[in-house]
């Protein structure tokens, strides 16, 4: 119980410092784009639930798939293809961010800059 409190604590600080930046903030918005239009197209046109919906869009965004689901319809299916192209690659994206601001938020010295940051900085000189 302790490792799984201990953990959660090091996921909110991570994410606490992901929404820090900019980038972040666009994926995250972007996600939740998806998820909400994605949840209305499967409850309009293949009939599920706002739950069930909810949760195939996210087990399918997050590459675990679901079991028991299959698009019944010509536009369900043409539609998953394209959510999934679009979708994991945003959602992959964003848990890079999430990654980022747990190692950040972890670093024990006040030195803070990352590979991530020299890059920034030496993109930003060269342009």
């Amino acid at each position: 119980m302790i490792s799984f409190v201990l953990t959660l604590k090091r996921l909110l600080t991570g994410l606490f410092h992901a929404f820090k930046l900019k980038e972040f903030q666009v994926l995250f918005i972007l996600i939740v784009l998806l998820l909400v239009s994605g949840t209305i197209f499967y409850v309009t046109e293949e009939g599920l639930g706002v739950i069930d919906a909810l949760y195939f869009c996210i087990s399918t965004l997050s590459t675990v798939g679901h079991p028991d689901f299959k698009p019944r319809t010509g536009l369900g299916k043409i539609f998953t293809m394209m959510y999934i192209v679009a979708g994991t690659g945003i959602f992959m994206g964003l848990l890079s961010y999430v990654a980022y601001g747990v190692v950040q938020s972890n670093q024990k010295s006040g030195d803070t800059d990352t590979g991530r940051d020299r890059y920034r900085s030496r993109s930003k000189k060269q342009k």
